[in-house]
């Protein structure tokens, strides 16, 4: 795609502070008539039950692994203290994300699954609200908080720790539905 001031790409170029150079493409909904960045105005938006799923996963050295696994870290319970955390992050999305609605969620769930054979810690995250807009950026943040609080809770043993393939595994509810094809490989 080509930006009438020359630039190519897909993203439009920040053209300076606040502003960003517009393209030819309508996808871009948080940027107004002018080029400014702004929140999505929902008020004509129908109210739907939406739902989100995201997933992504912390990979630990094997002895670290163990710790978690036998619940020997020095920090304590570092699952459960994850999963909680998860669940406030997701309810705090607004104040993380600049141009996200405060949503009034319904449910939010944070699952962690120890896999042996990968050493790692599987985090899915599903949230649901009934409302005027979609719950990815909070089943999003929920992952990411809860495997961030996983990384902190096991830093005290070694640094090698990491935290991959963040990403939305569906999303059902609002203009479009979505469901990622390669689900069950997190």
């Amino acid at each position: 795609m080509n930006c009438a001031n020359g630039a190519s790409g897909i993203f439009p170029l920040l053209h300076s502070i606040g502003r960003m150079s517009l393209c030819s493409s309508s996808a871009l909904t948080h940027l107004d008539s002018t080029g400014r960045t702004s929140q999505v105005d929902v008020s004509a938006k129908a109210t739907t039950v939406r739902r989100a799923i995201a997933a992504c996963r912390v990979t630990l050295p094997r002895n670290v692994f163990d710790l978690l696994k036998e619940n020997k870290l020095k920090k304590g319970d570092a699952l459960n203290t994850a999963r909680v955390a998860g669940i406030q992050a997701s309810k705090q999305t607004a104040l993380l994300i600049p141009l996200c609605h405060q949503i009034n969620l319904e449910r939010t769930t944070v699952e962690l699954i120890l896999d042996e054979q990968k050493s790692c810690v599987k985090i899915t995250s599903t949230v649901a609200c009934t409302g005027k807009t979609g719950v990815e950026m909070e089943a999003l943040t929920a992952c990411s908080v809860a495997a961030l609080c996983i990384y902190d809770m096991c830093k005290a043993a070694s640094y090698d720790i990491r935290v991959e393939d963040l990403r939305l595994l569906a999303k059902t509810g609002g203009r479009s539905n979505f469901h990622r094809a390669d689900k069950d490989d997190i």
